[in-house]
């Protein structure tokens, strides 16, 4: 398959579309090495945690490494060569990288992992704390700049944003122009995801760790625009973005019903990780709850239910002043 069509706004002359070839191994090397790396490193991480004789939940490893499968099943195979010429398949990688691959990564805790995978860096000759990849993590999850791009005031905007903001401008046409223009804007996707779903439901620990109820509000207060960006392309009379007015013949599709189909992806996705969303947190919030109830089961067994005697001793004081 002829890859030249990627730049330059040159159209592939691609057969038209069907699963088989868009799931046919097609790899843009950015993103395959990128995943190859993520998953390496994290297998790095849960290796020397359990040679250290530590525990790591296997749930974790398998949602983060599904959460990196997707990112390479939508940018590693045809679906990535069809996506600069098909709105339709186009959304697809989006809605993917930017929904469901955050989330499945998040629920690996990659954060937590690195940093109880990664060396304490010690003390030099004159006593001072030495800066390693650990301290520099954790440096970074304490900085201020973490704090302003996890904050859902600059979240929720960035994650609307990135619809309305790249879709209805110039701007898109614009970065499908070249490679780096494609992969920067994939890149930007998985990191608006990242930020935007990592106070909602990330296990890491992180600058933002709002309470149950505030992490559903946030979670569906980015949803009704994405749900309405969804209709506004499927109600379009015309094509909207220039990148994919003129569809080559040998695709066999016609440009307004793509869009059209485009945003009923839009609108499907912002409904389909919401609830993904809120079955996790409903279960997260379950089991702090249990592990709450047990710590007070485990502070009375170990106080000898000191409170209750407490209690009790007060009683007897009252009864022996109302004498």
């Amino acid at each position: 398959m002829d890859h030249g069509g990627h730049g330059g706004g040159m159209t592939m002359d691609l057969p038209p579309f069907t699963l088989g070839r868009g799931l046919a191994y097609s790899p843009d090397l950015f993103f395959l090495v990128g995943c190859v790396l993520a998953l390496a490193l994290y297998g790095w991480g849960v290796v020397r945690l359990r040679r250290r004789g530590d525990a790591w939940p296997v749930g974790r490893t398998v949602a983060f490494v599904l959460g990196v499968l997707t990112v390479a099943l939508v940018m590693c195979t045809g679906l990535n060569d069809y996506g600069m010429v098909m709105f339709s398949v186009h959304m697809v990688q989006h809605m993917v990288i930017s929904m469901v691959s955050p989330i499945l990564m998040l629920l690996g805790a990659p954060v937590t992992l690195a940093l109880r995978a990664l060396p304490v860096a010690g003390r030099d000759a004159g006593g001072r704390a030495r800066k390693g990849p650990r301290e520099l993590l954790l440096a970074l999850l304490h900085s201020r700049y973490l704090r302003i791009i996890t904050h859902p005031a600059f979240t929720i905007p960035l994650f609307i944003a990135s619809l309305y903001g790249l879709y209805f401008t110039p701007l898109f046409d614009f970065l499908m122009g070249s490679k780096a223009g494609h992969i920067a804007m994939m890149v930007h996707f998985l990191a608006v995801g990242l930020v935007f779903f990592w106070p909602i439901m990330g296990v890491d620990p992180g600058p933002h760790r709002p309470g149950y109820v505030m992490r559903m509000l946030e979670l569906f207060a980015g949803m009704p625009f994405h749900a309405f960006f969804g209709i506004a392309l499927m109600m379009a009379s015309e094509p909207m973005v220039a990148t994919y007015r003129d569809p080559s013949a040998s695709l066999g599709i016609d440009a307004l019903t793509d869009q059209n189909a485009a945003g009923g992806i839009a609108w499907a996705f912002s409904e389909i990780p919401s609830v993904l969303v809120l079955v996790a947190l409903v279960f997260q919030w379950y089991r702090s709850e249990q592990r709450q109830a047990k710590r007070s089961d485990r502070a009375a067994d170990r106080d000898g239910d000191k409170e209750l005697a407490e209690y009790n001793a007060y009683l007897a004081s009252l009864q022996a002043r109302g004498r």
